[in-house]
């Protein structure tokens, strides 16, 4: 087993482990166990429990990214791209929000904000492309640079859909959460006086 698997195993211990019992129950000897390694193999890779976080942050990352990447029909439209991205990341913030909950004290901690754009990067690039041809095609009308205009929209849906599931919101439901984001996205992609030039 290579040290890349050992870490991958830990990571996946430890958000199995903190998932269930939250951060503070949860204990380094309970994420060893889960992954089936010697307790000194933790300590090779991370500190402490803290140190562990953004790599619990950037694996949630990853398994948004790959259900996106799952999930995405080449021949759909652009809007119906965005419905799906919109409806995968709310399911996968539910799914994960103690955690996500927990990672952005900790990343924060850690200082590791700056690790967050290499984190996101192929997230951008993958929805930039797809902004970039909607637009060059004409189903989109922007003059807005495609690498921005991915990074507000990725960054927009996981606000809201972190806003719906961590803050209890009760007075607006889901679905409209969804349609409110879909529509402001929507109303910016078609926005003709935005095209032209100033």
């Amino acid at each position: 087993m290579n040290r890349d698997s050992k870490y991958e195993l830990l990571v996946n211990a430890a958000l199995t482990v903190m998932k269930e019992k939250g951060f503070e129950k949860a204990s380094v000897s309970q994420i060893v166990k889960e992954a089936g390694v010697a307790q000194g193999t933790f300590y090779l890779y991370f500190d402490s429990k803290s140190a562990v976080v953004p790599a619990i942050a950037e694996t949630i990352l990853q398994t948004l990214f790959s259900k996106i990447k799952q999930n995405y029909k080449a021949e759909e439209t652009i809007f119906r791209t965005l419905e799906m991205i919109v409806e995968v990341t709310f399911d996968i913030t539910k799914e994960y929000r103690e955690l996500i909950l927990f990672c952005y004290s900790g990343l924060a901690y850690y200082h590791s904000f700056e690790r967050w754009e290499e984190i996101y990067q192929p997230y951008y690039s993958w929805l930039e492309e797809r902004l970039y041809q909607a637009n060059k095609n004409g189903f989109i009308h922007t003059n807005l640079d495609s690498n921005a205009l991915a990074k507000m929209i990725i960054n927009l849906i996981e606000n809201s859909a972190e806003t719906f599931y961590l803050t209890n919101q009760s007075e607006t439901s889901k679905e409209k959460s969804k349609n409110q984001v879909l529509l402001f996205i929507r109303s910016a992609l078609t926005d003709c006086p935005s095209s032209n030039k100033a």
